[in-house]
């Protein structure tokens, strides 16, 4: 199985959670919506999973488990810009 680059995961899922929080503040927000939907399905395709919260648990575990890459996720992590590979 291939699976998805742990700092382009940590990317997406800082992403996700980022836009899961501002849905949440703004629920009537089509556009915070549009974005967090798409983030979610991107998300779920990256991790093979059917719904956003089992591809969200899925990506914390992936990114716990030692690999090639290390990222630091949590409150004090720092997201990764999209050329800082």
């Amino acid at each position: 199985m291939l699976l998805p680059d742990k700092i382009i995961l940590a990317r997406l899922l800082f992403h996700y959670r980022a836009q899961e929080r501002s849905v949440l503040a703004n629920p009537h927000e089509p556009n915070l919506r549009g974005r967090f939907e798409d983030t979610a399905y991107t998300l779920c395709v990256l991790m093979g999973e059917r719904t956003a919260r089992e591809a969200a648990a899925a990506a914390e575990r992936y990114l716990r488990e030692p690999g090639h890459h290390t990222v630091q996720t949590g409150p004090g992590a720092q997201p990764l810009g999209l050329g800082s590979e």
